[in-house]
């Protein structure tokens, strides 16, 4: 196996804290234990024992993860280190050497990139932006062959925001039962729609090869409890379980108490509401940034998550643009070409509102000379 270089996390692993200003992240800004959670529950976590945890996480946490979706029990759960190892477990269980995959794009990478050093052929298709970053059917239809093993999904999708339509989420699980093909959705900006209300899980369309994968890395801003999940049906989850065993074997002993806690219904709703709010709050904020430069950018305000991905009309490079205004003024962001996308940028604007408000000023200085 030989993995291509995953460049956006590189790039964030190397400069994320050099920078004074982060704006390449695309969940809310974390809080810490003391300003999230009551005296209480915190002095039973500092209490807690640091014994080896759960391998397939413990049944309280997945309990309240089951209790997320409908038609779910605790044995159609398994807890991972963040959604990342979820997605790296159901590649290395289902996929072989000369399967086809069909990938949505824009995407995060990383299933692409591990899936084709695995030897999988990823066929994409693609988000329109005419379309408000939605696909188009016909379009998938058409890749789906008798090799076509998975059929990948990003909703709500990253870098866009876009959230597909609870028809189109039916539909694509049409195409897919239809083909035999197992349909992955990474889900894990469910939760932070500006609207409100969580959209259409691929779960509710009841086909047995869906795997559903999610987190608290985004919508629930706790990224640093690298606690994510799949949901699927319970021979997946032992199969599952099995490839778990070579991997990271089970998450924190802390992550999992923690994430039992967020994940009791009032908790969550909670947290939610908070993501929400301060989502609506800072993205308003940063509209009103891009209004002052018009005839500069192109922008659909996302549906869901902390990404801005704009189109930008500066005669420059999208990887030498977001490098200009690293080095100029110490602010990350994410570039188009990393998505292999060129002339669009992606804003994290989940930032503290304050810090946003800054490192946006920081930039226009950029763009301005530009």
């Amino acid at each position: 196996m030989r993995f291509e270089t995953f460049v956006l996390e590189r790039q964030q692993s190397i400069w994320e804290n050099k920078v004074d200003y982060n704006l390449s992240e695309s969940g809310v800004h974390p809080g810490s234990l003391n300003s999230l959670f009551d005296k209480k529950f915190v002095d039973k976590i500092n209490n807690t024992e640091l014994t080896y945890g759960f391998t397939e996480g413990s049944l309280n946490l997945r309990k309240a993860i089951a209790d997320i979706y409908d038609k779910t029990n605790p044995d159609n759960v398994q807890v991972f280190n963040g959604s990342a190892e979820a997605n790296m477990v159901a590649c290395l269980t289902l996929l072989e050497p000369g399967d086809e995959m069909i990938y949505m794009v824009p995407n995060y990478l990383q299933i692409q990139g591990f899936s084709k050093g695995l030897g999988v052929d990823v066929k994409p298709f693609y988000l329109h932006e005419s379309l408000n970053w939605k696909p188009q059917l016909d379009e998938i239809k058409n890749l789906v062959s008798s090799k076509t093993k998975m059929i990948c999904i990003c909703n709500p999708n990253n870098p866009t925001g876009s959230v597909l339509s609870k028809n189109m989420v039916f539909e694509i699980g049409d195409i897919a039962r239809q083909a035999g093909a197992w349909i992955l959705a990474d889900e894990v900006y469910r939760g932070a729609e500006l609207s409100g209300e969580e959209c259409t899980s691929f779960w509710d369309i009841g086909y047995d090869r869906t795997i559903v994968n999610c987190g608290l890395s985004k919508a629930y801003g706790l990224p640093g409890l690298r606690l994510g999940w799949s949901i699927a049906n319970e021979d997946y989850i032992q199969n599952a379980w099995a490839t778990h065993d070579y991997t990271s074997i089970a998450v924190g002993r802390l992550s999992d108490a923690i994430a039992t806690h967020v994940l009791q219904r009032t908790n969550r709703k909670k947290i939610l509401t908070a993501t929400r709010t301060t989502l609506r709050k800072n993205l308003d904020l940063f509209q009103k940034w891009l209004d002052h430069c018009p005839g500069r950018f192109r922008f659909i305000p996302p549906e869901a998550g902390a990404m801005a991905f704009v189109y930008y009309e500066f005669d420059i490079n999208s990887t030498k643009l977001v490098e200009k205004v690293r080095d100029e003024v110490s602010v990350m962001l994410v570039a188009g070409d990393w998505y292999g996308m060129d002339r669009y940028i992606r804003f994290g604007y989940g930032a503290k509102q304050d810090d946003l408000k800054v490192a946006l000023d920081r930039i226009d200085r950029v763009f301005n000379t530009l």
